[in-house]
């Protein structure tokens, strides 16, 4: 049952009949005895997991059940005259009888089951305390994350062999190729796996971040191949089952936001093109893509595995694109999204535009000047923004030994995210292990791709499976002087990417022995932090 209405919820004692599945019941199926007083309880279910009941009528008044389920449970409760049984959890919130409905209803045995129904649902404020949408598990203090990139979006560098036998250069010019939706279909269905998301949770990781391409929602035709959102929707589920958070990434937008072949399309950018399509323009579209985003993935029913929406991924903010544009269009974005977006902890997220975190105060502060202060302090930040870090994108970073490289990582406190004072918090969304280093048997290590020294390994030009101690400890010191760094400096980090060529792959980091669990340190204290 469905309703956006605001609800009170009733329940009868009950003689235990079929039990209607739920995906939390079992764990809540216990026999408790309430207090023997005039307090005792009502409950109320929301899937996926349980509702809450808000203990003032004030709260509750405001609130709204979004989703119900039918559940029955077997509860322990005290005879008492004119106060129904009671059940109580630390999942659940109460109120106590003498409120509206609450008073309604008696219990004369000691073991009564209860089911809730449809008809036992009143859709009117007199009827007593309202039930609310649940408040989703709490955020953990640091996201560690990986992304799931070249999955739902092709990359040609990462996915090769889907390119084998084109002319194909990215996404769209793949999508028009012969066979296309077949490669594409069974691309999706291997690529990643729930077998992969469980391993991704047990190397102490505890979210994701997942790209998708705008087309998976357009409703305008866009000429690419439909149906990654099927498989999101797989994904999350199996984030769920392994206890990981998602962000789902836009990661490809109309008209193309930078030319990459990351956005679907590389070559022109014509995301800020003021030409219209179907009566709109580019932006306008993301905008109202993004909507339907975010009416499925902002639901309550997502709420506790979903935290956060990324509103578009890496727009260049020069040639074609104006920053003023690009921060403007992300006020109005967000606006549009959080109106449709029932889960109201949603995290909205932007990416910087290559300009910085710092670049983004003033939008934040506009964002939270129009955003009502929450009663519950521990819900998440509204507005986030997204800075990705590499270091091996720039000439420059060619010319860095691994120590130089640890070192730029360490400054990046200071240098390229927000002091903790800041009021932004900054995930840094896409990162990697692989810099352009050398390492010498005795563990000094050069810059570049070439050396002399017998037995030295480059990074760029050594298949991993070959890697000698040295090359593998100079990669471990690095990405532990990054974790450091980012959970120094920043709210979470999502390392680029889970499958990838070389020290592009976690999975790859992982089998070869450079990588472990991302809690654990061989090389503590790099960054001199204290």
């Amino acid at each position: 049952m469905k309703t956006r209405t605001s609800l009170a919820v009733l329940a009868t004692a009950t003689t235990l009949s079929a039990t209607h599945a739920h995906p939390h019941l079992n764990q809540h199926r216990h026999s408790h005895t309430p207090r023997a007083t005039s307090t005792d309880w009502f409950y109320a279910f929301q899937a996926p997991s349980l509702a809450q009941i808000e203990p003032t009528l004030a709260a509750a008044a405001a609130s709204t059940v979004t989703s119900l389920v039918y559940a029955t449970i077997t509860v322990s409760a005290q005879p008492h005259g004119t106060a129904p049984w009671g059940y109580r959890d630390s999942d659940m919130a109460t109120f106590p009888p003498g409120t509206g409905a609450s008073a309604a209803y008696q219990t004369g045995s000691s073991n009564s089951s209860v089911t809730l129904k449809p008809s036992q649902v009143n859709a009117t404020q007199s009827a007593g305390p309202t039930a609310t949408a649940p408040a989703a598990p709490a955020m953990p203090s640091t996201l560690r994350g990986v992304n799931l990139g070249g999955w739902l979006i092709l990359e040609k560098w990462m996915n090769s062999d889907c390119f084998e036998g084109t002319d194909a250069v990215d996404q769209w010019t793949f999508d028009h190729t012969d066979g296309a939706v077949a490669k594409l279909k069974q691309h999706w269905e291997t690529y990643i796996t729930e077998n992969n998301i469980k391993a991704i949770a047990g190397l102490g990781l505890n979210a994701v971040r997942i790209p998708i391409g705008y087309w998976a929602y357009d409703t305008f035709g866009s000429g690419y191949i439909t149906g990654a959102d099927a498989y999101l929707e797989k994904a999350i589920g199996w984030c769920r089952s392994a206890g990981l958070k998602v962000l789902v990434d836009c990661h490809g937008s109309p008209g193309s936001q930078n030319g990459f072949d990351n956005s679907g399309r590389s070559g022109n950018v014509a995301w800020q093109d003021k030409a219209q399509s179907n009566g709109t323009t580019n932006m306008q579209k993301s905008i109202s893509i993004l909507q339907t985003m975010a009416r499925k993935y902002g639901a309550p029913a997502y709420a506790d595995v979903v935290f956060g929406l990324e509103l578009v991924n890496e727009p260049i903010s020069w040639q074609q694109n104006n920053l003023e544009t690009t921060k403007s269009w992300a006020q109005e974005a967000y606006a549009a999204v959080r109106s449709v977006a029932t889960n109201k902890n949603l995290q909205i997220i932007m990416h910087d535009g290559f300009m910085g975190p710092s670049q983004w105060l003033d939008v934040n502060a506009a964002i939270l000047g129009n955003t009502s202060a929450s009663a519950n302090s521990s819900a998440p930040a509204p507005f986030a923004i997204d800075t990705h870090l590499y270091q091996n994108q720039m000439a420059a970073d060619s010319s860095l030994t691994q120590d130089q490289h640890i070192a730029k990582a360490c400054n990046w406190t200071s240098s390229a995210l927000l002091p903790s004072t800041a009021n932004l918090p900054v995930y840094v969304g896409e990162f990697s292990a692989q810099t352009n280093i050398c390492a010498n048997p005795d563990g000094s290590t050069v810059a570049g791709s070439t050396c002399y020294i017998d037995g030295c390994q480059c990074s760029t030009n050594v298949d991993m499976q070959y890697w000698n101690g040295p090359l593998k400890t100079a990669t471990r010191k690095f990405i532990e002087a990054e974790l450091d760094a980012f959970e120094r400096g920043a709210k979470g980090w999502f390392m680029w990417n889970y499958k990838g060529p070389g020290a592009w792959g976690v999975s790859n980091l992982v089998k070869h022995g450079v990588m472990g669990k991302v809690t654990e340190r061989m090389f503590p204290g790099q960054c001199h932090f204290g």
